[in-house]
């Protein structure tokens, strides 16, 4: 099990029947080691030694990005391309005065915090990104505010206060119909969050943001992909593809009689795809199948997977599908938009790769699991490298 296992501090199943997508949620002071996930000095180091362009490291004051050479400096390579250096000194007076430093998908850049994204992704079968917020002093960076994704909110060290307002429009999306109206003026509940608090956020609540406590702040803000009807719908547009109907012109110059009755032969197709009680399970199993957020080289095996059993391994997605053999076929395992037929043989080795993830697992293990040998192990793994759904852990001889 995970040590940060937030499946697990939010409430497992009861969380997903009682609270998700539908209130707020507080778990005060859950995570004993906080800084365990990422550290200011982890944070140091991110900033040291990556090149990270706005937007994707940022500042930002009173819901506006500041402008990049107020804390960088332009620096001309010998191949005539320019990047924006970090001035530290600059970095550290925007930050006194008030603005907050923003990174995201760190989970990207950190390792903890990847492993943290894929046991979300895991337990909610969807896309996860982690971005890094850190502030020291009471003036907001980003004002009132609502998010098109519901969030889980880790507060790592410091403090910072939260002023919920609640949703004034259900489900609000990035493309959308029409805008929420702004939230009342008082907040329905306020929350300091303090080292080890978690807290989950669904999208479309308003809510503003401070370090208003005398103290720095530094948290995780994991968004949550969301995955609408309107989204179904989209999908289920090109499912249907393969009937006549949908792939017909439409009978723009007809009578009436004859577009009504195009009407009514393709509402037929849709109504019958929507009355199909395993609609939402294709859905979600194309989405989990065809996942491609964290792939991962395996430098330096380029051409597979060495036959030896210290050589561990793990998948690069957490949403792996692996469905049991049926009318004697071998098992189907499907990853990183790839589909392949297994030898029954290999059932025990894809039970165990899929129960390990996201951590890894050595060849060896695999081998025993399966009973067959180390060879004929590495083999297997070895196409599914090739497929991108599986990574080398600790690089190897």
């Amino acid at each position: 099990m995970s040590p940060l296992n937030l499946a697990a501090h939010l409430g497992q199943d009861e969380f997903l029947a009682q609270v998700f997508h539908r209130r707020h949620h507080h778990v005060p002071a859950v995570l004993p080691n906080p800084s365990e996930l990422i550290s200011w000095d982890d944070v140091n180091t991110i900033l040291a030694t990556h090149r990270l362009e706005p937007p994707r490291f940022r500042l930002s004051a009173d819901g506006k990005m500041l402008p990049a050479h107020l804390y960088t400096a332009p620096v001309t390579t010998r191949r005539h391309t320019v990047w924006q250096r970090l001035h530290p000194a600059e970095l550290h007076a925007r930050l006194a005065d008030g603005a907050s430093l923003v990174i995201d998908a760190v989970d990207e850049l950190h390792p903890s915090v990847g492993r943290s994204a894929m046991e979300l992704e895991q337990w909610l079968r969807t896309g996860v990104q982690a971005n890094l917020y850190a502030s020291w002093t009471a003036r907001e960076g980003f004002g009132v505010h609502w998010d098109d994704h519901d969030v889980i909110v880790i507060q790592i060290d410091g403090a910072k206060r939260w002023k919920l307002y609640g949703p004034t429009r259900t489900a609000p999306m990035h493309k959308d119909t029409d805008e929420p109206v702004p939230p009342p003026e008082d907040p329905v509940t306020e929350l300091v969050l303090r080292p080890g608090d978690v807290l989950y956020l669904p999208r479309g609540w308003w809510h503003s943001v401070a370090a208003s406590e005398g103290e720095h702040s530094l948290h995780l803000t994991f968004g949550i992909q969301t995955t609408t009807g309107a989204q179904l719908l989209a999908w289920l547009a090109d499912d249907l593809r393969r009937h006549d109907v949908l792939r017909e012109d439409l009978p723009v110059h007809a009578p009436p009689g004859q577009r009504a009755a195009y009407l009514d032969r393709l509402r037929k197709e849709v109504v019958a795809a929507l009355d199909d009680p395993r609609l939402i399970g294709r859905y979600t199993a194309m989405r989990d199948s065809t996942d491609l957020t964290r792939l991962r080289p395996s430098l330096p095996h380029i051409t597979g997977v060495p036959a030896d059993p210290e050589v561990r391994v793990r998948l690069t997605t957490t949403r792996a599908r692996l469905e049991p053999a049926a009318d004697g076929a071998g098992p189907a395992f499907r990853a990183c938009d790839n589909e392949w037929e297994m030898a029954q043989e290999a059932l025990p080795l894809l039970q165990r790769l899929t129960a390990a993830a996201p951590s890894a697992v050595s060849i060896g293990e695999l081998a025993e699991a399966s009973r067959i040998s180390v060879t004929d192990a590495a083999a297997v793994v070895s196409e599914l490298m090739n497929g991108q759904a599986i990574t080398v852990e600790g690089g190897g001889r």
